[in-house]
């Protein structure tokens, strides 16, 4: 590598979790590009395949947890637990509590998504797997 590409890595590298969030957001604006992983697999280029073959039907394997509901009276619970799961700092965290429904961890095994389903429950949130 050149002395230029090991200096970003190495910088890179020292990055918090939110200020690699932040970095990607950027990336993506100055870019118009998309850094979310592609759902379907490889796509096929159109005119190839054998005429009308059905499509197989493929199983689920990420998954999205969904934050619908916060009770008043159990949201500092929540706020600490989303924190503990997802690593936001408390602004944005509680931004994502407030907001809800929202999305708390998107593109995640099912094991994961039931456990984290698990944990916020216990604290009293309304959660979804999508």
């Amino acid at each position: 590598m050149s002395t230029a590409t090991d200096e970003i890595l190495e910088k890179l590298k020292s990055l918090n979790l939110l200020e690699a969030s932040e970095l990607v957001k950027q990336i993506e604006e100055a870019f118009g590009v998309s850094a979310a992983a592609p759902v379907g697999g490889m796509m096929m280029m159109p005119g190839m395949g054998g005429g009308a073959a059905p499509e197989p039907v493929e199983e689920q394997t990420e998954f999205t947890v969904m934050l619908e509901e916060v009770p008043a009276d159990k949201k500092i619970a929540i706020l600490k637990e989303v924190r503990a799961i997802t690593g936001l700092g408390l602004k944005e965290a509680k931004d994502l509590v407030e907001a809800a429904p929202k999305a708390v961890k998107e593109a995640i095994a099912k094991e994961a998504a039931e456990e984290m389903k698990k944990q916020l429950e216990a604290v009293g949130a309304k959660i979804s797997i999508k």
